[in-house]
């Protein structure tokens, strides 16, 4: 289907334009600075230091670390054989054996070992600084989907996100909690599940939307999500999205 493919080529090649677009500054003698947008560096001893002060992350089973362990649903991965590799073999609630993709570039940039799931109770301020997920699988951009199963529909966690920032800024104060999320990376994965859960599934949305009238209709709650976190959350923005929006 050429056209639902152009389409998610084209949120594609925006997104990552956002993710790439770099800031460089001149010094006085004309030599370039390190660029603000690197992810991370390596200090005098060689350790890797992280240029991102947390990692903030929005959508499905792909990225969430354990969310809907503390929701009523069915849908849940808490149970072996879920977590064999991970923390001592324990599950924690990701749909993994071991780390999600989140965790390996929080992991890899030098921020923290793992993305913590943000309605875990048990999280300390240090934890909360660097970044949560607000995940929820079985959820996706379409809201009716996480109705089905009832888990967190991406409004939802925008929510949390807010709820975030307020928290922080009744511990830390308003100018640090700012100054976190101005350099914070937001990770977005999710859409897989609008198809797969819902309208190849389910007689709802095919009844309303041909299938590339949906994939357009998911892409403009994609858009809507990102307007949301650019125009009220983060003002400096550096995004990694995952996830096809097409059958």
């Amino acid at each position: 289907m050429p056209d639902v493919v152009r389409s998610c080529d084209i949120i594609r090649v925006l997104i990552i334009c956002l993710l790439t677009i770099k800031t460089r500054s001149v010094s006085s003698t004309g030599a370039p600075q390190p660029d603000k947008a690197t992810f991370a560096y390596e200090d005098h001893k060689g350790a890797k230091r992280s240029r991102v002060s947390a990692i903030f992350v929005f959508g499905d089973s792909t990225v969430d670390p354990g969310n809907n362990n503390f929701l009523v649903t069915e849908v849940k991965s808490n149970f072996p054989p879920y977590g064999h590799s991970f923390m001592g073999g324990r599950p924690t609630g990701r749909f993994t054996d071991g780390r999600l993709v989140t965790d390996f570039i929080a992991s890899y940039i030098g921020l923290k070992d793992y993305i913590p799931p943000y309605l875990d109770p048990t999280l300390s301020l240090e934890e909360l600084k660097t970044g949560v997920s607000f995940a929820s699988a079985a959820s996706g951009y379409d809201p009716l989907t996480a109705t089905l199963t009832n888990v967190l529909p991406i409004s939802s966690q925008l929510e949390y996100f807010r709820e975030y920032k307020a928290k922080m800024e009744k511990a830390v104060g308003k100018t640090e909690t700012d100054n976190i999320i101005r350099n914070s990376a937001i990770v977005i994965s999710a859409g897989t599940n609008d198809f797969i859960l819902n309208y190849l599934t389910l007689p709802v949305r095919q009844e309303t939307y041909s299938i590339s009238e949906y994939q357009e209709f998911l892409i403009s709650q994609l858009e809507q999500l990102l307007q949301v976190i650019y125009a009220h959350l983060v003002s400096m923005l550096k995004i990694l999205y995952f996830g096809d929006i097409h059958q």
